[in-house]
């Protein structure tokens, strides 16, 4: 009786096995193809140091009493940390925006544990806060966690993009 159970039990497993039709090499393949789109998407958020916002954004440096975008294209900047439960949840909205919006708006962010000079700078006291730029006139920042829909407004009324 065991030995038939047991036979039973491997023709089962076996034949189980057997038929669920993903070789290791194309679960491999599928693995990559998705670590590869999930790459992609982060490529189009950059993380900034405060060299590279110099550069990108504003140089506070050579205008320190008034704002001057040195960008070409609209930004967004979200000030986050790796610690941050919001803004775990924000992160991948801000790659989709990035993604959706490639080569229209530039999206940036900045780790607030270690760049603590431009979360200052920007009076950044709590996280996640996005800082909507447009080309000309005055940034407008958003504090706290917000659903797609929030960024698709204020990129609406900020930048006059629909």
């Amino acid at each position: 009786m065991n030995r038939l159970f047991l036979f039973s039990f491997a023709v089962f497993f076996f034949g189980l096995t057997s038929c669920s039709g993903n070789s290791p090499k194309q679960k491999e393949s599928v693995t990559k193809q998705v670590s590869t789109q999930k790459n992609t998407k982060k490529m189009n958020v950059e993380e900034l140091t405060a060299e590279a916002f110099k550069q990108k954004v504003m140089n506070y440096d050579k205008h320190p009493d008034k704002w001057v975008f040195e960008g070409t294209k609209p930004a967004i900047i979200d000030f986050y940390a790796t610690w941050c439960g919001p803004c775990k949840q924000t992160a991948p909205i801000v790659e989709q925006v990035a993604a959706d919006y490639a080569g229209q708006i530039d999206v940036y962010k900045v780790d607030v544990d270690q760049q603590q000079e431009l979360a200052a700078l920007f009076g950044v006291e709590s996280i996640p806060t996005i800082l909507f730029i447009p080309k000309q006139g005055t940034p407008q920042r958003v504090s706290g966690a917000m659903p797609r829909s929030g960024f698709d407004d204020a990129i609406k009324r900020v930048f006059g993009m629909k």
